[in-house]
C-alpha cells in the first residue's frame, strides 16, 4: 500500500462551489488581508498570492455549500 505524503511546498487545497472566494489566510490575526479571488474558467482554480492556498471549484467535493472566507 502506498500513500502520498504532502510535501512542505504543496499548496493547501480547498474545494469551493462558487466562482468567487474570499481568502484571509485563516488563523485570525495571524492571517493576511482579505483578498477576493475569481476562479479561472479553464482551470477551475484560483491561487491566493499571500498564503498559496489553491481553491478548486468542485461543488461535489465542496458539499454544495456556498464558499466563505477561509
Amino acid at each position: 500500500m502506498t500513500s502520498q505524503t504532502p510535501r512542505i511546498d504543496d499548496p493547501e487545497i480547498i474545494y469551493i462551489a462558487d466562482e468567487q472566494v474570499a481568502c484571509d489566510g485563516g488563523n485570525g490575526a495571524i492571517g493576511h488581508p482579505r483578498v477576493y479571488l475569481t476562479v479561472d474558467k479553464y482551470t477551475h482554480s484560483a491561487d491566493c498570492g499571500y498564503c498559496d492556498r489553491r481553491y478548486i471549484q468542485d461543488p461535489e467535493k465542496a458539499g454544495g455549500k456556498p464558499s466563505a472566507a477561509h
